[in-house]
Order: structure tokens, then C-alpha cells, then sequence
């Protein structure tokens, strides 16, 4: 059983008590919170699906979120979802021993679309598309199921970041994975409170906290992604030029629609000067 504690939320019991942590730690519940209140993302009553994969990302937004509730700065119901997707060698006891020791409400669903994945997908391709597009339907599922208005995921920064390039280099397309949206049916919204924080924080305070972490390579499909590839460019760049991250991502912040090419956001046709010169002045050279 745990102890009580008078400060912190029991998902942080036994966290380091250096100023670095401490440090680390309120950067990333005040960043948590400025994206839910920045998006607009809580409604007071709410019952948010926190899907958890047992990565170091997850863990940490489980444990942000719960650290917000407990100090009543989020006002919602909480329950933490695994889906065990039988990929092989997967240990099904790690996180529901967690979460029951954390004492955190949740639901453990198993559901094989591994094999879906391996009898769909072309031999030598990755798995990791259609694995996501079928871990998604089912998590929307188990959120009308357990009358949940919200699935919440652990996409940071970089994620964030990756994806607008990974569209931006093969998509042919400008779009990323937003902090706030609606499911194509209309009836879910999907979170993202880590949308600030970076890739780093996520790990050094998940290897902080010594979480148990399950890794994302058990089907052996993670080599050679393209996502792997624009992670490794993102790196060079932020060598050469430390803080470029940053700069890059708040440029997704600050789009300028009349500044770009699509017509659908700007109406560049009916795009006419506010002050004409006068016909006589038009001759002039």
C-alpha cells in the first residue's frame, strides 16, 4: 500500500528529490497545462479514455494528468486503457500490476490485431499504419463503451513536429497531428495535453521515475521508418543549431494562410488592392 503523501500524487512516489527533477517535473505539468487550457480541452465532468501504451511518453501523461486532477486544476474523470494488441512476447501483467499499485482507475482490453497486421500487410513492409489505424478504432470504442467524451494520447512536441515533415516530405501536404480534434464520426475528441513537451523531458522523467516501460519494437517492424529517418535530419539540425526544434514548432503556431499557396484557405482571385490608384496615375511612368 502506498504511503500518504502531502504534496505529490502517488504516480510520483519515490521521485528523485534533486532541483534538476523538481525542475524538470513542473516544466512539464505547467507545459501539460497551457495546452489544455490554450486548446480549450477541458469540460468540467468530463470522462477522459488516457490511453496508455507502457512507453515512456504514456506513463509520463498518465502521470501529469493524475498530478492536475489531484491538485484540482482538471476537473475530469480519469481512466487509464491499455490495449493489448497481441504482439508477441508482450508482458500483460506489467501494467495492470501498475496501475493497480498506483491505484489508478482502468481498463485492460485485449483485442489481436497483430495477426490482422500480419496477414494484411505486404511481406517487407512495416506494420505501424495499419496498427495504428486499428489500436484507434478500437480505443473509440471502449470510450463510447465506457461513455468517455475524450480519448487522450502521449504525442509530444517532437512527435508533432516529425509528422508535419513526414507530411510535408511524402504526403505532399502541410497538416500534423493536432493538440485538439473531433473523430470523423463526430462524437469523440481527441487530446494531446503533451503537444509542449519535448521528446527529452519525456524520457529523462520517465527513466527518473524508473517506470516500467514495454517498447514499441515487439512485432519487429520499427526499422528503417520514415519516421525514423526525419527524426535523424531533425537531430542534425538541432546539433548544428540547438533550440531549432523549438522555433520550428512554433511556426505551426503561427501560419499565415495569405503567405502560402492553398487557395481553399485564402482567396488569392478575389484578392484586390484596398486603394487603387487613380487612372491618370496608372499612365505615369
Amino acid at each position: 500500500m502506498l504511503s500518504e503523501l502531502t504534496d505529490i500524487h502517488a504516480l510520483f512516489e519515490g521521485a528523485p528529490s534533486t532541483t534538476e527533477f523538481k525542475k524538470l517535473r513542473k516544466r512539464i505539468v505547467r507545459q501539460a497545462r497551457e495546452a489544455i487550457e490554450e486548446y480549450g480541452m477541458i469540460e468540467r465532468g468530463a470522462k477522459w479514455l488516457v490511453c496508455l501504451s507502457g512507453g515512456k511518453d504514456s506513463y509520463t501523461l498518465l502521470a501529469v494528468l493524475h498530478e492536475l486532477k489531484w491538485r484540482g486544476l482538471l476537473p475530469v474523470e480519469l481512466l487509464a486503457c491499455n490495449l493489448d494488441q497481441g504482439q508477441p512476447n508482450f508482458p500483460a501483467t506489467v501494467l495492470p500490476e501498475f496501475l493497480k499499485k498506483m491505484g489508478v482507475d482502468h481498463r485492460i482490453e485485449f483485442e489481436d490485431t497483430y495477426s490482422i497486421v500480419k496477414e494484411k500487410v505486404p511481406a517487407g513492409r512495416t506494420y505501424c499504419a495499419m496498427c495504428s489505424r486499428l489500436r484507434r478504432g478500437n480505443l473509440y470504442r471502449i470510450a463510447r463503451e465506457e461513455g468517455c467524451s475524450a480519448v487522450v494520447l502521449g504525442h509530444h512536441r517532437d512527435d508533432i513536429l516529425e509528422t508535419f515533415f513526414m507530411n510535408l516530405f511524402h504526403g505532399g501536404r502541410l497538416a500534423t497531428m493536432p493538440p485538439k480534434l473531433v473523430n470523423d464520426e463526430g462524437d469523440l475528441l481527441v487530446y494531446r495535453p503533451l503537444a509542449f513537451v519535448a521528446e527529452k523531458d519525456c524520457e529523462k522523467f520517465s527513466n527518473a521515475m524508473n517506470y516500467p516501460i514495454i517498447p514499441c519494437d515487439l512485432c519487429g517492424s520499427q526499422d528503417g521508418l520514415q519516421r525514423q529517418q526525419v527524426k535523424a535530419i531533425l537531430n542534425g539540425w538541432e546539433a548544428n543549431s540547438p533550440g531549432r526544434r523549438q522555433v520550428m514548432f512554433r511556426s505551426l503556431m503561427n501560419a499565415r494562410p495569405s503567405h502560402l499557396l492553398d487557395q481553399g484557405l485564402f482567396d488569392f482571385a478575389g484578392l484586390v488592392r484596398p486603394n487603387p490608384l487613380p487612372t491618370k496615375d496608372r499612365l505615369k511612368p
